[in-house]
């Protein structure tokens, strides 16, 4: 019979010794990181100092760069302290603290997405109607469940996991996640795996049919309507559109890297692409709406000019 436990720590087993360069690595994701809180920080300043732009479409975006704020703070610190560690082990209550964080990151992060391709769609399919549609109430109600949801069903999660007798307490990550801790269970992980399949469903697939649902809608409108039309579909949801390629292609990569044996990639090239939706998208997405948005561009070079 195999001994099974519950650690006090886990020991995150793929980092390597990297010398004196580790102080090089230490750098550059502390710059990374530090680019991460300017840019998210100026454009929620932006955003909620100019009435101009407390309008359904920014106060989504607001909540958008708030979600980014969140995550990399989930994330860099914890990195940037193992970077400079010799012994690379975690408190079990700080590594669930941080499974809460990452993972309700990409649930907000997906729902955001969602609700801000719902937007657009309103916006270019029913433009008459959009004010009486997206009034101040649906938008409070929109953003409320988009960040309680995840909080909650993430909530649930981390109790199913943390009671686990485990058989192990290495993880073969640089960070924290939840199916890597349920593979060390010896005990019947069979709730486990309905709820992580039930969640994944309601947090990455039904968004992503909602926002299939409402591009087809809207690229429908495109094709039949005027070119000034298709001129302002392209110019709102061409930022939005890359947004959301470039974070399924980290999430997607994240899922197999849990779910398969991927002992066949390069362990660095792993590492990179298990961090590149935590760490590119919270710096990628407001560099990306506040060059594609000349509202938000043009408010940001008076205010980094000084002008009132």
């Amino acid at each position: 019979m195999i001994n099974s436990t519950q650690f006090s720590y886990f020991t995150l087993d793929a980092y390597f010794d990297s010398g004196v360069f580790k102080y090089l690595y230490f750098l550059i994701i502390l710059t990374f990181y530090m680019s991460v809180v300017c840019v998210n920080l100026l454009l929620i300043v932006v955003i909620c100092m100019n009435r101009s732009l407390h309008e359904p479409m920014y106060l989504f975006l607001c909540s958008l760069f708030v979600n980014e704020l969140y995550g990399s703070t989930g994330l860099f610190p914890f990195l940037l302290l193992q970077i400079l560690s010799d012994i690379h082990t975690v408190s079990a209550p700080f590594c669930f603290l941080q499974i809460f964080c990452v993972y309700s990151y990409g649930s907000v992060e997906f729902l955001n997405l969602a609700i801000m391709s719902y937007d657009r769609y309103l916006a270019i399919c029913y433009p008459l109607q959009y004010n009486t549609r997206m009034t101040s109430k649906k938008i409070a109600l929109l953003i409320a469940v988009t960040w309680l949801f995840p909080f909650l069903a993430i909530a649930v999660l981390i109790a199913l996991s943390a009671p686990l007798k485990l058989c192990g307490n290495i993880i073969n990550k640089v960070y924290c996640g939840n199916y890597s801790i349920v593979k060390l269970a010896c005990s019947d992980t069979t709730v486990n795996n309905i709820y992580g399949l039930f969640y994944t469903v309601i947090s990455v697939i039904i968004p992503l049919i909602l926002i299939i649902f409402s591009y087809m809608k809207i690229l429908k409108v495109c094709f039949s309507g005027s070119k000034q039309t298709r001129q302002k579909a392209v110019s709102t949801c061409t930022p939005h559109l890359v947004s959301l390629l470039n974070f399924s292609f980290g999430s997607c990569f994240q899922i197999l890297q849990s779910r398969f044996d991927m002992s066949t990639v390069p362990s660095v090239s792993g590492i990179l692409l298990s961090l590149y939706f935590l760490t590119c998208q919270p710096l990628f997405t407001p560099i990306l709406y506040g060059l594609k948005m000349s509202k938000i561009r043009n408010i940001c070079k008076r205010l980094l000019c000084g002008e009132v």
